[in-house]
């Protein structure tokens, strides 16, 4: 049987069948497209995680192993561990392709994603108040010192030692060297005698209860880890400065993952709060659940000054 398609003519006297041949001819373009689309995705037999560097990455990563369940569960994928050296470690790792999947900090994030668009946040803790720690889906940066000492007030800190985090850090570095210099209108190698870097923000509470340091910046939420480990108490600190709110931590994954995959990435941790296993994770990390985020939930990050 031949088919014979309309000629011009009719087709002219007929403006609802063109109109219907235009809508058949662009289905058919892009149902084309979205098969190319679909061929060009990745969709890779394992999938790799990887977690900014803590006080204690390793327990951390033990913290995790239900939240890798679910996610092999969810994804019908094995998921591997990447174990990180330091904050860039896993910005490099996400931009080589090594690692598919990361928790990043927000200001390693912005960075991240400023080198490759398709690094791409999905979601992040909605955290319980706790402590110093405020509910929701963000932490603040403050300026602790030790109870008793001489330094209970910004202006005495002049001239002592001052210990930031990490260079990729936005509580324990960005925001003291954006926001806090505001407050003090110097910059803080200036103000400070010393400023050193001590790797963690649980190493800089430490310090400072320990009197090896004087002043130091910490993420509140970090912070209140070092306390719920028993290697610290909120009575023992003075609390001198507060930041504004910042976004929590972003997990990501690389955008160039398959559609259908990257869905099942971020419902497997929107979902976790639905387990037994996910809600113990959950509290573990004093968490109600995860949210969804996007890009510009951390512009804050880009306006302190991080492109």
């Amino acid at each position: 049987m031949s088919v014979q398609f309309p000629t011009q003519h009719a087709c002219s006297r007929r403006p609802g069948l063109r109109r219907l041949l235009s809508v058949a001819m662009l289905a058919g373009l892009t149902g084309l497209a979205s098969v190319a689309h679909a061929e060009d995705c990745e969709n890779p037999k394992a999938l790799k995680y990887s977690i900014i560097p803590t006080q204690d990455t390793v327990r951390e990563l033990a913290l995790y192993k239900p939240v890798l369940k679910l996610l092999e569960e969810e994804t019908g994928k094995k998921i591997e561990f990447y174990m990180p050296t330091s904050y860039s470690s896993v910005v490099e790792a996400l931009l080589g392709k090594w690692v598919d999947i990361a928790t990043l900090g927000p200001e390693s994030y912005v960075i991240a994603h400023g080198k490759d668009p398709s690094i791409e946040v999905f979601a992040t803790y909605y955290k319980k108040a706790h402590g110093v720690q405020p509910a929701g889906p963000g932490y603040k940066s403050t300026l602790i010192t030790k109870k008793g000492s001489k330094f209970d007030s910004i202006e005495s800190l002049k001239g002592s030692v001052l210990l930031l985090v990490d260079p990729a850090s936005t509580s324990g570095a960005l925001i003291p060297k954006s926001l806090f210099t505001k407050e003090i209108k110097e910059p803080l190698d200036q103000y400070f005698s010393r400023v050193a870097f001590s790797g963690g923000h649980d190493l800089s509470t430490i310090a400072i209860e320990n009197g090896k340091a004087d002043a130091a910046f910490v993420a509140t939420h970090r912070f209140m880890n070092t306390v719920d480990a028993g290697k610290a108490k909120v009575d023992d600190f003075n609390y001198l400065w507060t930041s504004p709110r910042i976004p929590q931590d972003p997990f990501v994954y690389r955008s160039q993952l398959c559609p259908d995959l990257k869905a099942k990435i971020k419902k497997a941790f929107l979902d976790l709060d639905k387990t037994p296993e996910g809600r113990k994770y959950l509290d573990n990390v004093d968490s109600e659940k995860f949210v969804s985020m996007s890009d510009s939930d951390y512009d804050i990050i880009r306006e302190a000054g991080v492109k």
